[in-house]
């Protein structure tokens, strides 16, 4: 028996835990006054909502990047952080999504636009509009982002042809209570209200109630001789709001349907045919508001592939935009509030675009892109995140081979740069942030990249989706081989067998994929060769030796002072041969030497200021330099032979490699196989220099 099972009355609890202490209560309009009087914000239209929303789950100011990263994206708190997004790129779209909100919160005019996602498949544009939706659910959820609507009750008491089971009605566009409000009167309270708003914002509401409501409301007021109050203490029940995607409530998701059978009602609602007998055709109470567009009133509208849509559909959306109406067939116009977001890729938006019949429309879309990860660090999180989320036991992920992924991925995403001292590999490099050993000026290759393309640099190439696939394809495969482990070696193999066969890459890529696959394994190439040298000759006492007197030297040189002789222990002038042996390992050259050396020392100083120890392998650069200096001292004694012995039975000197790129995240057969590929390529190159 599993004593921590949990029972019945545990889960009840854990949901009622959940659920809003008034979700199920009701309070009057004069309790509502008082409710927005201490929070103003309760009456919050949807862009002051959703803006309030991002910056509710936390921010961070990136001054490097020049954007703000919102916790929502890059942490996702209430998912513990499965679904966060990687990559500067999508980090700026969501910057500029935002932007535009609180633009549209102030009344700038982007209120008055749709927000048009675009970007190539598997971009991250669903995925963030899904992500949107969730928190926005949450948010309504809690004190912070609460919002109330209202219901009318006790109607048959008072209208006559009132049927039965419409006694009590709730808003059907689920409208802030206080448009029961006349307008002058309304504009009275919302001034008194601003007064005590603390937020970047004011507060508005000119909105009419819906068709439906109004109704109501005149036959109220005729019964009660025009007493607004006695209308709003006898037949409105003020409660709380909660957005809701399944129950289409604050939330609503549109896709396109075949196109010969769209109608515009799905969008603006559409005559109750079940309560034409009762009311009339022409009857308001015959209506039934369950458009999309009526859906999504005080939240999010949501329009997956909304370029699909008829040219005909589209026009709905000229006065949900900037009218902020929409007009159902055989209605009067009723007021809306929500942010439109809608969702598209490059060929679709390139069509309407060049359409002049869509002028209307495209003047009121703010275009943002959602381009494709640029950094391949950054796209191999995307690839880990999907290992993290999966059931993979004992699958051991070998070192680089993530990244290589994304490196490929990368390359075929890039313009190729129109600079002699510069090719692919180096700008892939260069967009990561590790190009430090040659002179790259990133901003000019993004510009010259902008000039070059119509579309923009991540705007093409190969998806995450095809390398996911290929991933898990390598991964399924080497569980059938009982091989425990998954290295960039085996899935090069699948990227170069699927290449051709999927349907996303264009047969006029396929030249310029295949070179980039051989770029990427010659990158794979040298870093395995770095590894296997590391295996060989790594010593981290040594490693901190050499490092601190490196660091020596240097500071005497920055200083023009002088060093002590670990030998004879007197002082001497720093040893310019020893320091630039180091350098030269990165092959920096003399006329940069002083540059590097300051970089060096200011990292060193910044270290020490936060109370860290000196450690050079915390400097990528430093380690990087050290570890093939020492290469360089120690290779003389290794016995090469070893490396490419085919002997059944292992040395203890190939264990001990073995066990030193275990340290470095290997598997035990990953290590053999990188042993075997780059082992043979070291022993060749050291061999062949020793009979020269």
């Amino acid at each position: 028996m599993n004593d921590k099972r949990k029972t019945v009355e545990e889960i009840s609890q854990s949901y009622r835990d959940g659920v809003p202490d008034d979700v199920r209560e009701s309070r009057s309009f004069d309790q509502y006054l008082d409710t927005i009087h201490d929070d103003p914000k309760v009456t919050r239209n949807a862009h002051q909502r959703v803006a309030d929303m991002f910056d509710y789950y936390g921010t961070q100011y990136d001054e490097d990047a020049g954007l703000v990263r919102y916790d929502l994206a890059s942490d996702d708190p209430l998912d513990e952080g499965r679904n966060r997004f990687f990559g500067d790129e999508i980090h700026l779209a969501i910057h500029e999504f935002v932007n535009k909100v609180k633009g549209g919160s102030r009344r700038l005019g982007p209120e008055k636009r749709i927000k048009l996602l675009l970007g190539p498949v598997g971009s991250g544009k669903s995925d963030f509009d899904r992500r949107v939706r969730r928190y926005y659910e949450d948010y309504t959820r809690r004190d912070e982002g609460r919002m109330y609507t209202f219901r009318w009750t006790g109607l048959c008491d008072v209208i006559d042809d009132q049927y039965p089971v419409d006694d009590v009605v709730r808003s059907p566009m689920n409208q802030d209570p206080l448009v029961l409000l006349p307008l002058e009167q309304r504009r009275e309270v919302i001034e008194d209200l601003n007064t005590a708003l603390d937020a970047p914002y004011t507060l508005r509401n000119e909105q009419a109630l819906d068709p439906e409501s109004e109704l109501y409301m005149d036959m109220l007021l005729a019964n009660y001789d025009d007493d607004l109050g006695e209308v709003l203490d006898n037949h409105v029940e003020v409660v709380r709001l909660l957005a809701d995607e399944n129950r289409r409530q604050c939330i609503e998701t549109f896709e396109p349907k075949d196109k010969k059978n769209q109608d515009e009602t799905e969008l603006t609602g559409d005559i109750d045919y079940s309560k034409i007998a009762v009311y009339g055709e022409s009857d308001p109470r015959a209506f039934d508001y369950s458009g999309a567009l009526c859906n999504a009133n005080r939240g999010l509208f949501s329009g997956e592939e909304l370029l699909k849509l008829q040219q005909e559909f589209l026009y709905d959306f000229l006065h949900a935009t900037q009218e902020q109406t929409i007009k159902p067939r055989n209605n009067p116009r009723i007021d809306i509030d929500q942010v439109i977001v809608g969702r598209t890729n490059m060929p679709e938006y390139l069509q309407k675009k060049k359409d002049e019949k869509m002028e209307a429309f495209n003047d009121r879309t703010k275009r943002i892109d959602f381009p494709y990860v640029l950094e391949y660090e950054e796209e191999a999180r995307i690839y880990r995140k999907l290992l993290d989320n999966a059931d993979i036991p004992g699958m051991s992920i070998e070192p680089h081979t993530l990244e290589m992924a994304g490196l490929f991925a990368v390359l075929t995403r890039l313009m190729e740069p129109d600079v002699e001292t510069v090719d692919v590999l180096q700008k892939a490099r260069a967009y990561n942030g590790d190009a430090e050993d040659i002179e790259v000026d990133v901003d000019k290759l993004r510009d010259e990249a902008d000039e070059a393309s119509d579309e923009g640099e991540g705007m093409f190439g190969v998806s995450p989706r095809f390398i996911g696939d290929e991933i898990a394809e390598a991964i399924m495969d080497s569980t059938h081989e009982e091989r425990g482990y998954l290295s960039p070696l085996a899935l090069f193999t699948y990227f170069e067998d699927n290449l051709e066969s999927h349907a996303s890459i264009s047969s006029e890529d396929h030249e310029d994929y295949y070179r980039y696959l051989e770029l990427t394994r010659e990158e794979y190439r040298e870093r395995a060769i770095e590894d296997v040298r590391h295996a060989l000759a790594y010593d981290v006492e040594e490693i901190q030796a050499q490092g601190e007197k490196y660091m020596d030297h240097v500071m005497a040189y920055i200083d023009d002072s002088t060093v002590e002789d670990e030998v004879t222990g007197r002082q001497q002038e720093p040893d310019e041969s020893f320091l630039r042996a180091v350098e030269e390992q990165l092959e920096i050259p003399e006329d940069r030497k002083d540059d590097f050396r300051q970089e060096v020392s200011n990292w060193v100083s910044r270290r020490a200021r936060e109370g860290e120890v000196f450690k050079p392998q915390d400097n990528e650069r430093l380690r990087r330099a050290l570890e093939r200096k020492m290469w360089e001292d120690k290779k003389h004694n290794i016995n090469f032979s070893a490396l490419v012995s085919s002997g059944d039975t292992e040395s203890e000197q190939q264990n001990n490699w073995i066990e030193a790129l275990s340290d470095r995240g290997y598997s035990e057969e990953g290590a053999r196989e990188v042993l075997e590929f780059a082992g043979a390529e070291v022993a060749r190159t050291e061999m062949e220099g020793e009979e020269e």
